[in-house]
C-alpha cells in the first residue's frame, strides 16, 4: 500500500508524532511514552474515494446498522430526538452515541475495529489486530479524502514505557484474500464449525410463553426439525430481567430443568435466553442490590428502555461475579441447558476506567462469560463486535427482525439499533465476512408462516435465503405444526441452501449470490 499513515499521541501533556510506512500486512505503531494520562492517539491516512467506490465502516455493536456507503451518504445520530424522549427511553444508550459525535453531514461516517474501501471486486481492508488497548475508531471524510483513525483510550493511565499506539492490518486484494489474511494475523478461529438449525420462541409469542406453550411448540417442531437441532426458549421465562435463579412460577410451575429434559427427550439441543449484565427496575435484584449497579458520576447507568427500563451491573464487584457464576452453574449444570443466548451484552462496558479502556473491559466481560460457560455453547447478541471474536460459538450480526419490513415510520427516526427486517438483511450481507472466521453468524430468524406476520411473500423469501446462504444459524419462530405442504417444502429447500459452498456475493449490480451445491453452480438474485 503506497499511502502514508501519519500518527500523533498526546500522553501526560507530551505530544509524540511520527510517520509510519503502511505496507500490506501488520502495521504496529509503538513508541516510548512518559507516564501519564492518555489524552488522544490519532492517525491520518489520505484516501480519495472514486466515483463508484464504496466504503464500509463496521458499526459499534451487533445491532448497529452499517451498510456500505457512497461519497454522499451519511449516518444520522440522535440530535433530532427530543430530550424528554431520550431521557425516558434512553435511545442513546444502545449504541455509541454517548461517546462518539455524529456530525450528520453527507460524506462523513465512522465505524469500529475495521473498515474497507471497495472498487468492484477489489478490497482495501484496514483493521485492528488488538482492541484491548482501546477501540479503533475509523472516521472517514469523503469531502477531504481523509481517513482518521483514533484509539478510544482517553483517560487511561499509561504507566510509562512502550505505548501501543496502533495495531493494524492493512491489505489490498480480493474479499477472501484480505479477510483470510486479517484473521490469520489475529490468530482468531471460530470455536465451532457446526451450523445450527432450529427454533426460537421469541418472534411469535414474545414474552407470552408458558410451560404449556413451549410444550405445544416443541410438539410442532418434532414434525419438522432434525435430531440435534436447537430448541431455544427466549425472553419471558424469568420473573424479571436480572432474576435468573428461578423461573416465573406461574408460567413454569414445573421448573426449567423439566423444560430442558422435555427438549432433550424430543432429540433437540436445549437453549435458554439471558441478559446477564443488566437488570430491570422491576426486578428483585434491582431493589435488593442497588450497590451492584454500575455507577457513572454517582448515578446508575441506564442501558435502555426495554421492559421497565434496565441498568448495567458492575462486573468489577465480586458479589456480581459470584452471582452470575451461580446463574450459569444453575442454568447449564443443574438445569442442563446446552446453549445460552446472551443478550444486551453491551451493558457490561459503557465506559472504561483509568486502568482499562472501554474495549478492554468489554473483552474482559466476554472472557468471564466464556469461563463461566465452559464448553457449553454461547450465542452472543447485542455485543460490541470485535470483543466477541473467538469467544462465542455463534453471534448475531444484525438487529432484530420484525413482523413487518421496516417498522412504523416514527421508529425509523430513532437509533441505528432499532428493530428492522430490512436493516437486519443489510447487516447480514455486509458483515458476511465474519461467518466462519470469527464465529458462525446468527442473522436472526426467518418466517414461512402466514399468520401473525405482515411481511410479503417476496420479503419472507429474501430474508430466508440471505439467512440460509450467509449465516451459520438458521432458526425460525414459526410453529411448524401449522405449516402447509408448500411451507414444508420451502423449509427443506432452505436446509439444502444452508449447505451451499463457494458462496460469492456480488453487490456491484444489485445483489447476486453464486454458490455450489453438490458440485453444481447456482446463481440467485436477491435484489
Amino acid at each position: 500500500m503506497d499511502k502514508l499513515l501519519r500518527w500523533r499521541a498526546l500522553v501526560g501533556g507530551r505530544a509524540l508524532t511520527g510517520v509510519v510506512d503502511g505496507p500490506d500486512g501488520a502495521v504496529r505503531i509503538r513508541c516510548d511514552a512518559p507516564a501519564g494520562t492518555i489524552q488522544a492517539i490519532t492517525a491520518i491516512l489520505p484516501w480519495e474515494m472514486g466515483k463508484d467506490e464504496r466504503a464500509f465502516l463496521n458499526g459499534y455493536q451487533t445491532w448497529t446498522y452499517c451498510p456500505e456507503c457512497g461519497k454522499r451518504d451519511k449516518i444520522r445520530g440522535l440530535a433530532h430526538v427530543p430530550k424528554p424522549l431520550l431521557d425516558k427511553y434512553a435511545f442513546d444508550r444502545y449504541g455509541d452515541y454517548h461517546f462518539v459525535d455524529y456530525p450528520n453531514k453527507r460524506g462523513l461516517f465512522h465505524g469500529f475495529s475495521w473498515c474497507y474501501f471497495r472498487r468492484g471486486e477489489r478490497f482495501c481492508l484496514i483493521a485492528s489486530l488488538d482492541e484491548r488497548p482501546g477501540y479503533t475508531i475509523f472516521r472517514y471524510d469523503a469531502n477531504r479524502g481523509l481517513l482518521a483513525i483514533e484509539r478510544d483510550c482517553a483517560g487511561v493511565e499509561h504507566p510509562g514505557g512502550t505505548l501501543h499506539a496502533f495495531d493494524l492490518y492493512v491489505a489490498e486484494g480480493t474479499e477472501t484474500e484480505v479477510f483470510d489474511g486479517w484473521f490469520a494475523a489475529m490468530g482468531v478461529k471460530p470455536r465451532t464449525g457446526k451450523k445450527l438449525a432450529g427454533y426460537s420462541s421469541w418472534y411469535n409469542r414474545y414474552q407470552d410463553i408458558t410451560q404449556e406453550a413451549i410444550s405445544s411448540d416443541l410438539a410442532g417442531c418434532k414434525t419438522l426439525l432434525s435430531p440435534g437441532d436447537l430448541f431455544q426458549v427466549d425472553d419471558g421465562w424469568e420473573p424479571q430481567v436480572g432474576d435468573w435463579l428461578e423461573p416465573d412460577s406461574e408460567k413454569f410451575p414445573r421448573g426449567m430443568k423439566s423444560v430442558a429434559e422435555e427438549i432433550h427427550d424430543a432429540g433437540f439441543l436445549a437453549g435458554l435466553w439471558l441478559a446477564p449484565f443488566v437488570c430491570e427496575t422491576d426486578s428483585n435484584l434491582y431493589r435488593e442490590h442497588p450497590d451492584w449497579l454500575l455507577k457513572v458520576n454517582g448515578q446508575p447507568w441506564k442501558c435502555g428502555g426495554n421492559w421497565s427500563g434496565f441498568y448495567a451491573l458492575d462486573i468489577d464487584l465480586p458479589a456480581v461475579r459470584d452471582y452470575l457464576r451461580g446463574v450459569f452453574d444453575r442454568v447449564l449444570d443443574q438445569w442442563g441447558f446446552d446453549l445460552v443466548k446472551l443478550d444486551f451484552l453491551y451493558g457490561a462496558a459503557p465506559f472504561g476506567k483509568k486502568t482499562e479502556s472501554r474495549a478492554g473491559r468489554m473483552i474482559r466481560a466476554m472472557e468471564l462469560l466464556r469461563e463461566w460457560c465452559g464448553d457449553k455453547l454461547i450465542l452472543g447478541c447485542g455485543v460490541p463486535v470485535m470483543p466477541a471474536f473467538g469467544l462465542v460459538d455463534y453471534c448475531r450480526v444484525s438487529c432484530d427482525v420484525g413482523l413487518d419490513w421496516d417498522d412504523v415510520w416514527y421508529m425509523r427516526l430513532f437509533h441505528r439499533e432499532r428493530v428492522s427486517t430490512k436493516q437486519a438483511i443489510g447487516n447480514t450481507i455486509f458483515r458476511r465476512q465474519l461467518n466462519g472466521r470469527a464465529w458462525l453468524s446468527d442473522p436472526d430468524v426467518f418466517f414461512l408462516r402466514e399468520e401473525n406476520l405482515r411481511l410479503t411473500a417476496e420479503q419472507k423469501r429474501k430474508l430466508a435465503q440471505v439467512n440460509a446462504l450467509l449465516g451459520g444459524v438458521l432458526l425460525t419462530s414459526d410453529d411448524p405444526a401449522g405449516y402447509s405442504p408448500t411451507a414444508r417444502e420451502q423449509y427443506r429447500t432452505l436446509q439444502e441452501l444452508s449447505r451451499a459452498e463457494n458462496i460469492h456475493v456480488d453487490t456491484n449490480r444489485g445483489l447476486c449470490v453464486t454458490y455450489t451445491i453438490g458440485g453444481r453452480e447456482f446463481r440467485l438474485s436477491l435484489a
